[in-house]
């Protein structure tokens, strides 16, 4: 008994406050010896070695599709650039290090403040146009100047040597959590809002290829869809289509009658000029979304938190139609509803993955990479239909006979558990040792052990 109280004391969000509070974590990260905390409703532990087990969802190096590197490599040979290894790193780092756009209101607040600064220490402002001059030049070197990108044929083809096979990875490793998870999910249509050059398509059709019949793309740029366009036809305007059933439109369809299996966001909402342009989009897709809403953004504070905004936006309810009624629920990364407990932590952190992938093989480009992303997927129904187990958010920590686990738990708490065979049992030890940095640990959650009759304190 006492055993279980342990057990509940570690996953609950008690354990997780107590930790930050006592300098003991290694005391207080251990249960009782011999018990075993495994969810093996499924008999996985039969069917499956540990080193296979149902949360593992990381996959290995991915590589585009051939034909998709074939022609993106011909694209820049018929439309050579200088400098284009420099171009193109130029606009990496730009788009990793972009943030969102200064909302008016908040400029506003900012440019009071300033003022009345100005007011309590200097009476050097004798004129109102004076100290107006004063609070805009403080403003312009102190405000992140956003501005829009116009993707032109040139900068499209950058674009591409950028970032098609970054983003063909992190929209894969999203479509792979749904895929593993639910596999008797069979989509049929897709909608791909902010579709570039078109990796959403072709990571798509690598998954659900033998079901998806149509591809609805929606992009801005006209430039952007006719090298999307010219991809799938392996580099040419004359080619036949790689994949059949893919269309193209400059703007979002915003009736909410038809609708679409899997609506992809990737790298999109970040471009858009303000948070009320974000608000409509999102309610607009959820509204577009008959099973799976896909969002993806760069792996930094500035995408997780814009994608958590997404995420209330939905599950808040806002957004309620006559058409769909089906509640809304977090399919992954977080195993809750509940508010982000990164975004609340001091300071506040990044829930971001990573996916290793084989770049296109330019001649700058040829060691394997990693791509850092943050994602939010939402769906229609009920959660109690998915497991809701604890997600790994970072690397973990192996050690001989012991392994450091960081979670994101079902109880909304982040917590730090040191696992090992002797107090946690050798099923439990062998499934972290052999997870990763995004996959799910397959542990029975508190609510599902019964309450302990017994007083006996927990061991130390």
């Amino acid at each position: 008994m006492a055993a279980a109280r342990d057990l509940r004391f570690l996953l609950s969000g008690r354990w997780c406050r107590t930790l930050r509070l006592a300098p003991q974590s290694r005391a207080l990260a251990v249960l009782a010896p011999g018990v075993t905390q495994i969810d093996n409703k499924s008999d996985f532990l039969g069917k499956k070695p540990h080193r296979k087990h149902p949360g593992i969802l990381r996959l290995p190096h991915l590589r585009l599709p051939q034909t998709l590197a074939n022609a993106a490599q011909l694209q820049l040979l018929e439309n050579p650039m200088p400098n284009m290894e420099k171009r193109v790193q130029a606009l990496t780092n730009y788009l990793w290090s972009r943030q969102l756009p200064v909302e008016p209101e908040e400029l506003q607040k900012r440019a009071m403040d300033l003022e009345k600064k100005f007011l309590e220490n200097s009476d050097s402002f004798q004129t109102e146009e004076k100290l107006r001059e004063a609070v805009l030049h403080v403003l312009r070197k102190t405000t992140y100047h956003w501005q829009n990108i116009s993707y032109n044929e040139e900068l499209s083809l950058i674009y591409m040597a950028a970032r098609l096979d970054g983003g063909f990875a992190a929209v894969s490793r999203a479509f792979h959590e749904i895929h593993s998870r639910i596999p008797e999910f069979k989509p049929q249509t897709l909608m791909d809002f902010g579709s570039g050059t078109g990796s959403v398509t072709w990571a798509a059709h690598s998954t659900w290829g033998q079901s998806l019949h149509e591809y609805m793309c929606v992009d801005s740029s006209a430039a952007m869809l006719n090298l999307a366009e010219k991809l799938l036809k392996g580099g040419s305007e004359s080619g036949e289509p790689h994949i059949s059933g893919v269309y193209f439109r400059q703007f979002l369809p915003v009736s909410p009658k038809v609708q679409f299996d899997i609506v992809v966001s990737a790298f999109a909402l970040s471009e858009l000029p303000s948070k009320a342009d974000r608000t409509e989009v999102v309610q607009t897709l959820w509204r577009k979304t008959n099973r799976f809403l896909v969002l993806v953004e760069n792996g930094t504070k500035v995408g997780h938190r814009l994608l958590m905004d997404a995420r209330d936006l939905v599950l808040k309810g806002k957004e309620k139609s006559s058409l769909d009624p089906r509640p809304s629920f977090v399919f992954a990364p977080c195993p809750h509803e509940l508010p982000c407990p990164q975004l609340t932590a001091s300071p506040p952190l990044a829930c971001s993955f990573s996916q290793a992938y084989h770049p296109i093989p330019f001649s700058w480009n040829k060691k394997p990479k990693e791509e850092t992303f943050s994602m939010v997927i939402l769906a229609r129904g009920s959660p109690e239909e998915i497991n809701r187990w604890p997600r790994l958010t970072q690397p973990l920590f192996k050690r001989p006979r012991h392994v450091h686990c960081h979670l994101c738990c079902p109880d909304g708490h982040m917590e730090h558990a040191i696992i090992t065979a002797r107090r946690h049992g050798k099923d439990l030890y062998r499934c972290a040792r052999v997870s990763s940095w995004g996959d799910l640990l397959p542990v029975i959650v508190p609510a599902e052990f019964p309450p302990s009759p017994t007083d006996d304190p927990p061991e130390s």
